[in-house]
């Protein structure tokens, strides 16, 4: 399955219209957490202009479109009624592509959460993963009989470690290992949100979860407790209904895990149909002589590990400073699949900031000349195939993005699409890694590297 993909806050635009309420990325871009004070208030208009998104969809050629459904759009005051004008306008995105021949892939969590959550304690509240079932049962009811796959939460590692132990992103608390608490909410959201969906449609509901995997090489020691702390944290109560019993003693210094409740992990650990992974880059890290908790409320992105050092990356780097690794997918996709080999895997996205810039051709055509995004995506489609020729088994692979978007804290400097965005006038001009993705659906052949 080929496609490309999006979410709702970097695209969308349209924040005062439809009856949506504001995001805790609304109040995070207002206030001075943005690179230029960047917001979403109008990103690349795909709230008007989804038609034309989706004519570049089927000139792509994709099978399937990954976007992300605003829950400020369909639940836009606490505890009150459906706002139809917000399902309304999913639907008509979710008709649209049909009519093209593409298969809708929702994603119900793309990290736009309601204000309203967010000014009760957002993921640190035990109410909102049921807030955020209750939503996605609203969801269902409309569009379950036409979303070809459903993506529960993307990320949970951002919207828990960036957002409430951080302060890259919204709310930007910085609490450090509160964000342990987040964690546990969003894998509480998961499970209520998939026992939901099961609920509402039965077994013809493909259910999926998508996670960005840290993926760090150096000190055993270092690889290791970064591992517990920001994967296995998400992966074994999800795919195996348990914590490590390590995670709790690698963290007994800042965190008592006392909001754990009886039945908890049950009701995460519910049945899904694939695994999404997002892969963009690797780390390095290394064990310092520092103490492993310093400051328990420190802002960190990894609570409980202050000794261990992230030093700078090898080689080759993106628009974005992160490192370009290929074999960081293959090893991914492989080790995944060793510990989890029921599993069916996809990668929901992959994909490279660079400095694009548009020229206008001899015949007076409009272009973006991007050789560094074709490299990328061509070695990193070679290690999907690497992975699956040892036996993963790997069912798709949606590329970042199919426009450049609003990109979270980084405003409109960073662009990752495969369409090019004038900002100023909205116009979509294809790229050439477009052109060459196009190529690659229509004859599924990649050369040997």
């Amino acid at each position: 399955m080929f496609g490309t993909a999006t979410a709702s806050y970097q695209i969308e635009g349209a924040v005062h219209e439809g009856g949506r309420c504001p995001s805790i990325w609304d109040t995070f871009s207002h206030t001075g957490h943005t690179v230029n004070g960047d917001t979403g208030d109008v990103a690349t208009d795909s709230y008007h202009r989804y038609k034309e998104d989706i004519a570049l969809l089927k000139d792509l050629g994709v099978d399937a479109y990954r976007f992300s459904i605003a829950m400020p759009r369909i639940v836009p005051t606490e505890g009150g009624p459906t706002n139809e004008q917000g399902l309304d306008f999913y639907e008509r995105v979710v008709d649209e592509l049909l009519d093209n021949g593409i298969k809708p892939v929702a994603t119900l969590y793309h990290w736009d959460l309601p204000q309203y959550l967010g000014d009760k304690g957002g993921w640190l509240n035990r109410d909102t993963p049921y807030r955020v079932a209750d939503y996605t049962r609203r969801v269902a009811e409309r569009l379950g009989d036409r979303v070809d796959t459903w993506i529960t939460l993307n990320e949970p590692w951002c919207s828990s470690y960036l957002s409430y132990g951080g302060t890259e992103h919204a709310p930007g608390m910085g609490g450090g290992p509160v964000a342990f608490e987040a964690v546990h909410h969003l894998n509480l959201a998961h499970g209520l949100m998939t026992e939901t969906l099961r609920d509402e449609l039965g077994e013809r509901a493909q259910i999926a979860v998508t996670l960005n995997l840290q993926i760090n090489r150096g000190d055993a020691d270092a690889v290791h407790r970064t591992d517990l702390i920001g994967n296995r944290v998400f992966l074994d109560p999800m795919l195996r209904g348990y914590y490590p019993d390590e995670l709790f003693a690698v963290t007994k210094g800042i965190c008592d895990w006392s909001f754990i409740k009886d039945g908890d992990l049950e009701q995460i650990h519910q049945p899904i149909d694939m695994l999404g992974i997002n892969y963009y880059s690797t780390g390095l890290v290394a064990m310092s002589d520092r103490p492993q908790f310093p400051q328990s409320t420190a802002a960190s992105t990894f609570p409980g590990c202050s000794d261990i050092d992230w030093l700078p990356t090898p080689g080759e780097h993106t628009e974005m400073g992160w490192n370009i690794d290929p074999d960081g997918m293959y090893d991914m996709l492989v080790r995944v699949h060793d510990n989890y080999p029921e599993m069916p895997l996809f990668i929901t996205e992959n994909g490279i900031a660079c400095a694009d810039e548009m020229v206008t051709e001899a015949d007076g055509t409009k272009a973006v000349h991007d050789d560094k995004r074709i490299d990328y995506l061509t070695r990193h489609f070679d290690a999907a195939r690497r992975a699956m020729e040892v036996g993963v088994d790997l069912r798709g692979y949606f590329v970042w993005s199919l426009l450049d978007n609003f990109e979270w804290a980084f405003g409109y400097t960073k662009r990752f699409g495969i369409t090019y965005v004038d900002y100023e006038t909205q116009e979509r001009v294809p790229k050439d890694s477009f052109k060459w993705y196009r190529k690659l659906i229509a004859t599924r052949e990649l050369p040997k590297l």
